[in-house]
């Protein structure tokens, strides 16, 4: 298969080119970087497209760090998500790509511990709320009689990230740094196992899946095992009062999200290498001491 994907840059993309070339595949990076393709360039794009047979979107413009809290900060990432996503699917529609993946992330209700499937309604806050509008461009493609796909990300974490890294120096201060009432289910999934996800939804049928840890582990539960690993003691939570004052990206952090990934499991046979938390989070701290930033994806 011959595949077009955006974002070969970010830390999902850059794991993703390897599998697919490994599985056989022809891979194509798009991005808007300078040299790169345009994104928002119609014509370039429909161009770039021609010969392909499938488009995986993974363009993503995250704000780093406490960046995220600001007004306006996710600006970029909405346009990428509503005119860019669009723009690769009108592309796609008119030239002979059969297959458009598109990324997405988990933006349900606080649950409390009940499973989460694909069934319920997505209730995305305001600096995410365009993530529907992406999730309805693969719609759009797949009510063309073509296969469309969204992949609900859950909140990435492994080897070279910030929030792992982070979180991991928190603990050893006495804090983890989620928000969130204790018994709450934070949802997860190792770089990796997002990686290999991607590379099996190519022979999913159209719809939208969740791609998460097999074992979603309560705040509590989180942080007694980083503990354990650190060897210090319990962690804190972050006090309930805090939460308000981050605005909607605290809103959603603070969600009990208990997300089950059975529908992808059962379409593709995709399993993770890390069923949980425990076992993700030990092998990021056994390659600490190699632990560096990885940069933005803007593509």
């Amino acid at each position: 298969m011959r595949i077009f994907l955006t974002g070969s840059t970010g830390v999902i993309g850059r794991r993703v080119i390897p599998q697919l070339i490994e599985a056989g595949h022809e891979v194509t990076a798009g991005g808007r970087q300078s040299a790169r393709l345009d994104l928002f360039d119609s014509a370039a794009v429909k161009q770039a497209l021609a010969g392909h047979d499938a488009v995986i979107n993974l363009a993503t413009h995250v704000p780093p760090g406490l960046r995220a809290f600001l007004p306006g900060s996710w600006r970029e990432n909405d346009r990428i998500r509503t005119a860019g996503s669009a723009l690769l699917v009108n592309a796609a529609l008119a030239s002979d790509v059969q297959l458009f993946i598109q990324e997405s992330f988990v933006t349900y209700p606080d649950s409390a511990d009940r499973w989460i499937d694909e069934d319920t309604p997505p209730d995305p806050p305001a600096y995410n709320r365009t993530v529907l509008d992406a999730e309805n461009s693969a719609a759009r493609f797949a009510r063309s009689g073509r296969r469309g796909l969204a992949l609900r990300f859950a909140f990435f974490y492994g080897t070279g990230d910030d929030f792992t890294r982070t979180t991991l120096k928190s603990v050893e201060r006495g804090w983890l740094p989620i928000f969130g009432r204790p018994e709450g289910f934070f949802s997860m999934v190792n770089h990796e196992d997002a990686a290999s996800a991607v590379v099996a939804a190519l022979k999913a049928p159209s719809g939208n899946y969740n791609v998460v840890d097999d074992e979603p582990l309560t705040r509590s539960a989180l942080a007694d095992a980083l503990a354990q690993m650190l060897r210090v003691k319990a962690p804190q939570l972050p006090p309930a009062w805090v939460i308000p004052l981050t605005g909607s990206v605290g809103d959603m952090l603070s969600r009990s999200l208990r997300v089950s990934n059975a529908k992808l499991r059962e379409a593709t046979g995709w399993a993770p290498c890390y069923p949980s938390a425990r076992e993700g989070w030990r092998a990021a701290l056994e390659s600490r001491p190699t632990l560096r930033p990885e940069p933005v994806s803007k593509v």
